[in-house]
Parts: C-alpha cells; sequence; structure tokens
C-alpha cells in the first residue's frame, strides 16, 4: 500500500508545480503552453500533474492566484507605515514590474483573456471577477482606513478611486507591453498617477 501523503507535503507541491507553471507562462506565453511543457519544467509525471490540475486553463487560474497574494500584500493594514506610504511603494512596486515586462505574465494574461475558452465562457471562470473585486476592495480597504484614522480627506468615493487605480496601472501595463516602456514614459505617467492620487485623497503627511 502506497504511503499516505500528508496534507502539508501536497500543498507545498502544489505550490512547486505553480511556480514551475509561472516560468513556462512567462517564457512562452499561455496559447504556446501545454501541459506536457509543464511536466518537463517541473520533472513531473502526467498522473502527477493531473492529479492537482484538470486542465492547462486550471493551471493558469491558480498561478493567477498565486501571482495576485504579492499585490494584496501591499495593501495589509500596518499601524507602523503610513498608509500614503504604503500607496507609494505600491505604484512604485509597479514601476518595476511594468519596467520588467518581459520577465512578468502579461503576455500569457492577455493571451488567456482572448482565448475563446474564457471569452465565451466568461461564467466558468469566477475567479476573474473574483480578483479584479478582491484588489478594489483591499485598496479601497486602505483608502477608508486612511480615512478613519484622518490621514486622508478623499475628494470621491474610495471605491471609485480603487477602480481608478486599477484601471491606469492595467492600462499603462498592456500600452508598455505593445509600445516599450521608453515610448510610453513610463515613469513620467506614474507621476502624473501619484500627483493626481494625492489630489483625489489629501493625504495628511503633504498638508
Amino acid at each position: 500500500m502506497a504511503p499516505k501523503v500528508s496534507e502539508k507535503y501536497k500543498k507545498e507541491r502544489k505550490k512547486e508545480l505553480i511556480e514551475a507553471a509561472k516560468k513556462v507562462f512567462i517564457e512562452k506565453g499561455f496559447v504556446h503552453t501545454s501541459m506536457q511543457d509543464i511536466m518537463d519544467k517541473a520533472k513531473i509525471s502526467r498522473g502527477a500533474l493531473y492529479s492537482y490540475f484538470n486542465n492547462i486553463d486550471h493551471v493558469f487560474i491558480e498561478v493567477l492566484k498565486y501571482d495576485d497574494q504579492k499585490d494584496i500584500q501591499y495593501f495589509m493594514l500596518s499601524d507602523e507605515t503610513p498608509l500614503w506610504q504604503q500607496l507609494k511603494n505600491w505604484i512604485e512596486e509597479q514601476h518595476i514590474y511594468i519596467e520588467t515586462i518581459d520577465q512578468t505574465l502579461l503576455y500569457a494574461k492577455a493571451e488567456f483573456f482572448l482565448s475563446s475558452n474564457y471569452a465565451n465562457n466568461k461564467d466558468n471562470f469566477p475567479y476573474i471577477a473574483e480578483r479584479y473585486n478582491q484588489t478594489t476592495a483591499v485598496i479601497e480597504e486602505v483608502l477608508n482606513e486612511g480615512t478613519h484614522r484622518g490621514e486622508f480627506r478623499p475628494e470621491h468615493s474610495t471605491c471609485s478611486i480603487a477602480r481608478y487605480l486599477i484601471s491606469f496601472i492595467n492600462g499603462l501595463m498592456l500600452d508598455t507591453f505593445q509600445l516599450g516602456y521608453e515610448q510610453t514614459k513610463v515613469k513620467d505617467q506614474l507621476s502624473v498617477l501619484l500627483f493626481s492620487l494625492e489630489k483625489l485623497i489629501n493625504p495628511k503627511s503633504t498638508k
């Protein structure tokens, strides 16, 4: 009888497979990545891979979830760091991400969102809406907490400001992917974003 595998082992093994899959998606994009590519990268058998994932779409969604957690961490509320600084740190991280966009999942994401499986069956991919709502919620939470602490005096609803931030960053990422960061002037555009965000929320630290 085969030894029983612990939940801790399965969790760690799944994380390793997700990390391997992420590397393949970055290298090859979504359309040209196969389950076999992931097996080769992870050095795992077909049966073992399929014990964790149903298909390539399932793998990609799990990679997205894993990758998204890094953004979420930037919005964990802190009593030590001023919330305005926390927002600026996140925007600086986006700057680094966008200027190294060829080393990210952006190409794979663009292909996935345009693929027939997702485009024609969006109800089968609830996480795509969840991730947008989750990111909006955590940014809004920071803005609301800043308002509660007296650090911010927002000029518009915090939900609208959160959605504005997401739309700006997503649009800049896509433009930079298509045109290159030198043409889109990423640093300059993010400076404008910071300027407009400061006007929108009136952080106490700038007064």
